[in-house]
């Protein structure tokens, strides 16, 4: 049986927020949640194998025109079992 795993709800928040987006921007956004999905889904199979994940910000990329994004790297700890 497989174990229940908690819902993120990405995709849904990114549509909420998208909703004044143009087409473009929704596109973007579109893709930016369902790599967070499968980066989230990677983050919980590490947990489970005994792996603790922190995300943390290396960097801002900047747009120029006043937009930035936060770029990650992971920070793991490995458990003895």
């Amino acid at each position: 049986m497989e174990e229940k795993r908690p819902r993120t709800r990405v995709r849904e928040r990114a549509e909420e927020q998208s909703a004044t987006m143009d087409t473009t921007q929704q596109a973007a956004i579109r893709s930016l949640a369902n790599d967070l999905h499968r980066l989230n889904q990677s983050v919980m199979k590490a947990v489970e194998e005994g792996l603790s994940v922190e995300l943390v910000r290396s960097a801002r990329h900047h747009s120029g025109n006043g937009c930035w994004g936060d770029l990650l790297v992971p920070v793991i700890v490995r458990t003895e079992r």
